[in-house]
């Protein structure tokens, strides 16, 4: 008999299905309690049996969430992603869905559960972004538990998420960059600003640059790997860039290389100083010692402080390569030239992330077209 139900009490019926035997020849049984009266019995059983025949069917997991999501970040995720991304994947799951959810069977987590962690974690102040990323990675996690056959649906699917807050991007005006570079020019590394401004890069890739990366010849930069710094344990390492289009070449303008080159010499002089007391890892901005510059120490020693002194309105180091595009589109160039320099994955996220600037261009369209059509 493929199915079968027992009567367990007055309102409590005992779904069994049977599965086969298993490599010992023991009959195994997928067996679920139901209550209410027989006919949600049946209707259940019914509804087993037609999966089944489908090949639908499969058996809950009896796994808790926090073990499979355990599993999933080691066999799953570490592997495919890089390993910024895998602890930002860790922290979320760690912070705000095992603490409600682990305890709970893989196959018994339901929407709406998942639905009231996300607005426990708007309630405590986590903004619209943080959780559209928990539910990602979450329901990323699902989808494999489904190709593994330990679900038949992912309950991520029917959420509801928060609307995504746009938030006002920060950046320096012209005249804002010329009194930054201007307060700039007595710290020890004004020319990492200077870069930072000039090529859009972001703070992980002009702080791993290395001397073989610049052609001081033809002027060009070359981004082909990103500074990352261990969040458990200390100590840094170097990644692969963002994503495959950040792989990518910048011209730089002959007041960069004439600087470049002084900055070079300084270099040199001072690795042959220290001798083997300096690291050598022939990174273009470094410490006293050779070593990594970490962003945190570079934006809170010497970024934050020129800010201050210069009387500008405070915004992110990051912000300087929302300050270049800024500038760059503003001043007519070209977006796909722009995203490109930018190692964006498309003109349409540059767009997107730099709306602010499209009535500008518009306008400035507006104007080209009507001196071309009426030379005025």
């Amino acid at each position: 008999m493929a199915g079968q139900i027992v009567k367990k009490g007055s309102k409590t019926w005992l779904v069994r299905i049977f599965l086969g035997r298993d490599t010992n020849g023991k009959r195994k049984y997928f067996s679920k309690v139901i209550h209410g009266t027989k006919k949600n019995a049946d209707t259940y059983l019914t509804a087993k049996l037609r999966e089944k025949d489908l090949g639908t069917f499969v058996e809950p997991a009896a796994m808790p969430l926090s073990e499979f999501l355990d599993r999933w970040l080691e066999e799953i995720a570490k592997p495919r992603v890089r390993q910024s991304t895998y602890s930002s994947y860790e922290m979320m799951l760690r912070l705000y869905i095992k603490p409600k959810l682990g305890m709970k069977r893989l196959s018994d987590v339901q929407a709406h559960d998942i639905q009231k962690v996300y607005g426990e974690m708007r309630r405590t102040g986590l903004s619209s972004r943080t959780v559209r990323y928990a539910h990602n990675v979450l329901s990323s996690a699902f989808k494999q538990a489904i190709k593994w056959q330990m679900l038949i649906r992912n309950p991520c699917d029917v959420c509801e998420l928060p609307r995504l807050e746009k938030t006002e991007m920060k950046y320096f005006s012209p005249d804002e960059v010329s009194k930054f570079l201007s307060k700039a020019k007595a710290d020890k590394y004004c020319l990492v600003f200077l870069l930072a401004l000039e090529t859009g890069m972001r703070p992980e890739e002009y702080l791993a640059i290395q001397w073989k990366d610049i052609d001081l010849e033809s002027g060009v930069v070359s981004v082909r790997r990103a500074l990352v710094w261990n969040r458990k344990g200390g100590g840094f390492r170097f990644e692969e860039p963002k994503t495959s289009k950040s792989r990518r070449s910048i011209p730089l303008s002959g007041s960069i290389v004439t600087a470049l080159k002084v900055h070079r010499r300084n270099y040199l002089a001072e690795k042959m100083k220290l001798g083997s007391d300096y690291a050598n890892l022939d990174l273009v901005f470094s410490t006293e010692i050779g070593t990594p510059i970490s962003s945190v120490n570079l934006r809170n020693r010497h970024f934050k402080p020129i800010v201050t002194k210069a009387e500008l309105s405070e915004i992110r180091l990051y912000d300087l390569r929302h300050t270049s595009a800024t500038m760059l589109l503003a001043s007519g160039v070209s977006p796909k030239v722009v995203s490109e320099r930018l190692g964006h994955s498309s003109v349409v996220l540059t767009l997107d992330t730099y709306s602010h600037v499209i009535p500008a261009m518009q306008t400035d369209a507006t104007t080209r077209l009507e001196k071309m059509m009426f030379g005025t």
